[in-house]
This record gives C-alpha cells, structure tokens and sequence, in this order.
C-alpha cells in the first residue's frame, strides 16, 4: 500500500532526527535476506544501541538534505534495497552489528555510511570500522593496564616474592 504524503513527511522527519543523533550510520544492501532475518537483525542490534531501518532511498535523501550536516553528501551509492543504521552513542556499534550478522548471512553487503561530522565513507573503511573492539571493550582494556601494576603490588604484599621481582620490572620498563 502506497504511503502518505503525510506518512512520507513523517519518515523523513524521523529518518532526519536520527541521522542528527547518530554518531554513525551505515548503509548496507539487503537483497535476499528473509524478513525473519531481518527481525533478528533488529532484536540483535537494538541490544547494543543500533537501530536498524528498511526505508526507501529517496526519502532518506531528503532526509539527508533537511540535515545542515549531511546535505552536502554524495548520495550516488543509495541505489537499491537498502537498510541504514543508527547510532547516538558509539560510532562502531552499527557496523559492528551489520558485521557480525552478515557472518550468518552473507546476503548483507555493506555501501558504505555516513559519519556524525558530515562525510560518506566507503565500505571497505565501514569492514575495518567494524573489526575494532566496542567503546566499553577499549575502556576495560585501559583500566586493566592502568590496574597491572597495582594488581602486582598486591600480589608481592601478600608474600608472593616473584611477584614482587615482577612488579618491579614493569616498573623499570
């Protein structure tokens, strides 16, 4: 059933907020993927801030030219059955989710997407993105490092000299 045009002014206004909000939208072809897949996509992504979005491609061009932002972006790659998605808090979290779908099922391709400063991105730099750790898995990384030397002290207090010699050692280096 055809939309609105006050369906279709609607969608755009919510296509145009969200574009507005997220820190990165990724833009991925979908073609022959069933419709139950893509509600498990939804429920999986949505657990880590992603929200993903079937819409038709001229509405989200206009959606990206009501955006000051995004309105001098090249549209030339939005052909096709395509789905976007969001992302307010974490910019690797969309292609992060896109990525680890696809591995199931491959008929996910990603195009491409749009940063949070304004700029499109092709999809070979959207894979790298979506190799790297999450926001959260950096920062208990640089906690555990900053702890190491602490965690060394501690042990070499409670009588263990070899962690002590250890301790001191990293220190030193």
């Amino acid at each position: 059933m055809a939309l609105t045009q006050n369906q279709k002014q609607d969608i755009v206004a919510e296509i145009s907020d969200l574009l507005s909000t997220s820190k990165m939208t990724v833009v991925a072809a979908y073609q022959g993927t069933t419709v139950k897949a893509l509600q498990s996509l939804r429920r999986d992504a949505k657990a880590n801030g992603t929200k993903v979005k079937v819409v038709k491609n001229r509405l989200v061009i206009k959606a990206l030219q009501a955006n000051d932002t995004l309105k001098d972006v090249d549209t030339s790659a939005l052909t096709g059955m395509l789905l976007y998605a969001f992302n307010a808090e974490d910019e690797v979290a969309p292609a992060q989710s896109l990525n680890d779908f696809a591995k199931a099922n491959p008929t996910i391709q990603f195009i491409g997407a749009f940063t949070g400063e304004g700029t499109f991105i092709g999809a070979d730099d959207v894979k790298a993105l979506a190799g790297l750790p999450s926001k959260n898995q950096l920062i208990g990384e640089v906690v555990a490092q900053l702890l190491s030397p602490v965690h060394d002290i501690t042990n070499a207090l409670s009588g263990n000299l070899h962690a002590l010699l250890d301790g001191v050692a990293d220190a030193k280096a």
